[in-house]
Formats: structure tokens, sequence, C-alpha cells
């Protein structure tokens, strides 16, 4: 269910970032800008009632996505005491308030949004350590970029996080070896370089270098991402847990939704984030 912010009580511009603060019910939301390589990154900052410093969560929306996707997600996440971001990758997807088109994005400019969202918050004097969230694209984003700076990210929870985008890329591959200078995806419309990107590494030679808790979820119906690649994934990173989703497909519904977030709360907690050391079990 999406979020109607009301309008702007107070505008506050800073060097990095344009926070726009608005109150909905409970806790206040602020909308803020971020400046990456890519132009602006627009996303929606909740913080829960406690006091600060609180444990923040960046939630990553999928291909053709945007952030209001997220936000029951990170409404469950607040009411357990944490702060959420959600964000809308630059040329992210449909009704993105980002900058850039989806012939301008990749999963390395999505991955350099969120390096850049990463570092603004590790100046955020109300945020004590930032975790990862992601779900399809923003799952093979959010695993990519913790694997890349893993003594920032405190732990990650993937669902069904699209590792198979780039097999599917090379499947693109003409037999010159460049690819299409434009292609179809579900209906959007990508450039040349989501696939050049997509297929310049390997995901799975890079998760070794997570050594933090990582907890994937994927259901055993999924359509569009096989369960073998989140299988795989299990096996590569050095702490992770895989829990499949029975006859869910890419995306959970009703019950099963609600048992996901419930079972990624209980995961964020018992890493003890946020947790002082006399609270910690």
């Amino acid at each position: 269910m999406k979020k109607r912010l009301v309008p702007a009580v107070m505008v506050i511009m800073l060097l990095i970032g344009v926070i726009h603060t608005v109150f909905t019910e409970g806790s206040p939301m602020e909308e803020i800008i971020i400046q990456s390589p890519n132009g602006n990154v627009f996303g929606v900052l909740r913080l829960p009632e406690e006091k600060t410093p609180v444990p923040l969560i960046i939630l990553s929306h999928g291909f053709g996505g945007n952030h209001s996707l997220d936000l029951d997600s990170a409404a469950y996440f607040n009411k357990a005491g944490f702060a959420t971001f959600s964000l809308d990758f630059c040329g992210g997807g449909f009704n993105s308030r980002s900058s850039g088109t989806m012939l301008d994005m990749s999963v390395l400019t999505e991955a350099a949004d969120l390096d850049a969202v990463i570092d603004h918050f590790r100046g955020d004097g109300r945020i004590s350590e930032i975790c990862l969230w992601g779900a399809s694209q923003g799952g093979f984003v959010s695993a990519y970029v913790s694997s890349r700076r893993p003594g920032d990210i405190k732990a990650v929870v993937l669902e069904f996080p699209a590792i198979v985008l780039q097999d599917d890329s090379e499947k693109r591959r003409l037999p010159d070896g460049t690819f299409p200078e434009t292609s179809s995806i579900m209906g959007f419309r990508i450039s040349r370089k989501y696939d050049e990107d997509a297929t310049s590494f390997n995901l799975y030679d890079l998760l070794p270098s997570y050594t933090g808790p990582v907890l994937i979820l994927h259901g055993d119906k999924d359509p569009v991402v096989p369960l073998r690649y989140s299988e795989k994934a299990r096996e590569t990173y050095p702490d992770a847990r895989l829990i499949v989703m029975p006859g869910q497909g890419h995306g959970f519904t009703g019950a099963s939704k609600q048992d996901a977030l419930a079972m990624e709360t209980e995961f964020f907690l018992k890493q003890g984030i946020g947790q002082t050391p006399a609270e910690e079990k």
C-alpha cells in the first residue's frame, strides 16, 4: 500500500542532499535527494520512534520499479525499531523520481547509486549501522555492493535476487560479440550498456568477499529467477541461509509476504543490530 506524502512543512538544503520533511501516521518521513555519479537519487527516509542513533535498512527495488513498492516492507521494519531508506535508482523504472531513463541504467549505475546512499548515511549521526535489503535486481545490486565494501554493511537480506540477469544478458550477445543497441525486457527498453555492464564480471566470484550474515528468500515457483541461482549463492557466501518459500513466484504475496517480513526482521534482530552490549544475547 502506497503512503501519500502531505505537503512539506520545511525544506532543508544540504551540501550533499536536499531533505524535505513530511509527516504521516506515526513517525515523520523525509524525502531526500542524494547526489550520485548518475544524477539525483530520490528516496524516503523514515525513522522509528526510538531515540537515535538507530540502525538503517536501505531498501533497493527491482527492475522497472520504484521506492513505493517497498514502503510496506519499510513500515514493517520501522515498527521493529529500524530506520529505513527506500530509494529510486537513477533510470530505475516506472514513475521514478530520480534522474535518467531506463536507457541510462545498468546494474553498475545502480551500484553507484547505492554506494552514494551508503556514503550519505555513514555521515548521519542518527544512524548507528547500515544493513541492505534488496528484491530481484535490487537484490543483485545489494549483493554486489556489499561484496565490494563489506566493512560498511552489517547484514544483508536478498529476496529472489536476480542473479540470472547475467545469463540473460549473455543470451542477447550477437555473433560478433557485441550486444544490440537496445533490447526489451518485460516491456522496458534497455541499452547496450545494460548488457555490457551485466556481463563484465561474475557475481559469484565476488560473494565470498562479504563475510557478514546473509539471508536469502526465494519462491520455489519463481518463473523469472530459477531457485538454483539462490541455492548457488547460499553455497558461495561464507555465512548465508536460504529460506525457500513454498508456492511463491517472483514476489511474495498474502500470508507469505508477512511471513517473509517476520523472518527478515528476526534475522536482523538476531545479529544484535542496534543493541547495546548489555542487550545482546
